[in-house]
């Protein structure tokens, strides 16, 4: 933010990145990397569900002056939907004027809405960041593997996600994010983006799917610091498309004589 503003999750601004619970991870016997593999594939599949999914997400975002009292809003719903390519579309149902005076959106928050907030690190991403595993803790109550992300380097025109993920220790897929977008800025270029935390949920019985970001921050600009609390909501997850082929009524053969309906074909599930 150039005095702008960013999406997702709860995170207290002095807070340091890699501190994000009171239990201080616990070093296990375990093989980091196979690990690491192992939920990068996960989400993998999961990125490649989530396709077939429509849900609504509400941002919203809030100024606050020096008394903590809101001195400007944004807010704005949207129903989230992916093309048959995976093509994300976007439908605003609702978007109130912004009295934002201080804070503005910026491509690079829109991106880290997009791509960072709800961080998926995939089988083909693992290669872009440093990844350490710092050992096992409790996230709500779900046993997890927790590791420090962070990118090798940085590409122009790119968002990256830096802080720590909790992995169920299970399913093998991300269940909590907190840190930061990153990524390379135009010189003298002043946007700040804040600490964010965002928390999965399992909707369908297989996949978590992230449900609720928020951030409450200080951003520090050249001009002066500026608080901001920001919340992002991912609700109403749907199906919208199947690799269920299904044929309706029965069939008759070449003599008119009707026979049993045919079982509705499947196409293999994806691999677990």
């Amino acid at each position: 933010m150039h005095f702008r503003v960013l999406p997702l999750m709860l995170v207290a601004a002095a807070a340091p990145v890699w501190a994000a619970d009171s239990k201080a991870p616990s070093a296990g016997d375990v093989d980091p990397e196979q690990i690491i593999q192992k939920f990068a594939a996960k989400e993998a599949e999961f990125a490649h569900a989530r396709e077939n999914y429509t849900y609504r997400q509400t941002v919203k975002i809030q100024e606050l002056d020096d008394s903590g009292a809101v001195a400007g809003r944004y807010e704005i719903v949207e129903d989230i939907i992916f093309s048959p390519d995976g093509k994300r579309t976007e439908k605003v149902v609702h978007a109130p004027v912004s009295t934002l005076s201080r804070l503005i959106l910026t491509p690079q928050d829109i991106q880290d809405l997009r791509d960072v907030q709800p961080f998926v690190l995939t089988t083909s991403e693992i290669g872009d960041y440093d990844i350490h595993y710092l050992g096992k803790q409790n996230a709500d109550e779900i046993p997890c593997y927790v590791f420090a992300v962070k990118p090798k380097k940085m590409e122009k025109g790119k968002r990256y996600f830096e802080g720590q993920i909790w992995v169920d220790d299970r399913d093998l897929q991300i269940v909590k994010t907190y840190g930061k977008g990153v990524g390379m800025l135009k010189r003298n270029e002043d946007n700040q983006f804040p600490k964010f935390e965002t928390l999965r949920e399992q909707v369908d019985g297989k996949y978590w799917f992230p449900v609720y970001t928020d951030a409450d921050d200080t951003l520090h600009f050249q001009t002066g610091p500026q608080r901001m609390r920001m919340i992002v909501k991912y609700e109403d997850y749907k199906q919208f498309k199947s690799d269920v082929n299904i044929q309706f009524g029965n069939t008759v053969d070449e003599n008119g004589k009707e026979q049993k309906s045919q079982q509705p074909t499947q196409n293999p599930a994806p691999p677990k």
